[in-house]
């Protein structure tokens, strides 16, 4: 989804080992040996290197899976995917790497929208989620709260980049320059080479309704706390949020939930990550969280 803001990181690259598994045409990368598993989705314009810096620093502890959102491994060429089909490889990602236990979700960007998706669509397969800038987006109170301004931001990035999917099949080279274009503005700073055209479906199925759209998903509002334990973590040097402050408040009320934010724009785990981790690492290895009743 990605808000507009500075980013001071590393630039992304791409993981260097083999994968450990391939499903679906789809590479899976697991670092770390310890008896829980953390499920790591990506979005956008990134990879699996988005996580590197989190993976070294949980690798002691919990089996860490990272894999390429379909369409976000260049090398591979396009590859849309309508929601069901998304929660369909997600489901056998996980059966996968864990099969007799479940897992928990950690999730960036466009990888919210689609991990919430799945988790409310599996939650006997989900622990917990950890959340990374994007909370309850698709809440009423949420759109409603918005001003003009906030609502012509978030159209302007994301009809241009859905703009761009439309044209890549025909004009890639245009597109791939529009997309690396407004990377560079949102504040990404990965290599260029990178980024292409086709990780722009996400904003097609958004604004054009194309693979299905994103129409009929399920609200996040309920899902952490209510549902699932969970840690949502945010950069607050935005112009704009991904959630209400309702919702933060109410994370902070849940036991077994907890929300904080740093100094950072929207790539939180490259801008601190000496910070982030160490907050995501106290939550995962505190007390058990209790997991609501179904």
């Amino acid at each position: 989804m990605s808000s507009q803001a500075p980013a001071d990181g590393d630039e992304d690259t791409v993981p260097g080992p083999a994968p450990e598994l391939v499903i679906d045409d789809v590479d899976v990368f697991i670092d770390g040996h310890g008896a829980q598993t953390l499920v790591m989705v990506h979005g956008w314009p990134d990879t699996p290197a988005l996580w590197d810096a989190t993976v070294a620093s949980l690798a002691e502890h919990f089996r860490c899976v990272r894999f390429h959102l379909p369409g976000f491994d260049l090398a591979k060429g396009p590859r849309p995917m309508s929601v069901d089909d998304l929660c369909a490889l997600l489901r056998r990602v996980v059966d996968a790497v864990s099969p007799d236990a479940p897992v928990t979700l950690v999730l960036h960007d466009w990888g919210c929208v689609f991990g919430y998706e799945f988790a409310a669509r599996n939650r006997e397969r989900i622990e917990r989620i950890v959340a990374v800038d994007i909370g309850d987006h698709n809440a009423t109170e949420y759109r409603q709260g918005l001003g003009w301004r906030e609502k012509l931001m978030i159209a302007g990035y994301q009809l241009w980049l859905a703009v761009a999917w439309q044209l890549g099949e025909h004009l890639p080279g245009l597109a791939n320059r529009m997309t690396r274009w407004m990377a560079r503005q949102i504040g990404c700073r990965n290599d260029p080479q990178l980024i292409g055209w086709e990780m722009n479906y996400p904003y097609a199925m958004g604004w054009f309704g194309v693979f299905g759209g994103l129409g009929r998903m399920a609200s996040v509002d309920k899902l952490i706390g209510e549902k699932l334990p969970g840690l949502y973590v945010y950069g607050r040097r935005k112009p704009f949020m991904f959630h209400t402050s309702r919702w933060v408040r109410q994370l902070n009320r849940t036991t077994g939930c907890a929300a904080h934010s740093l100094d950072t724009g929207h790539w939180v785990m490259r801008q601190k990550p000496a910070e982030f981790n160490a907050i995501l690492k106290d939550w995962l290895l505190g007390p058990a969280q209790p997991r609501p009743k179904a």
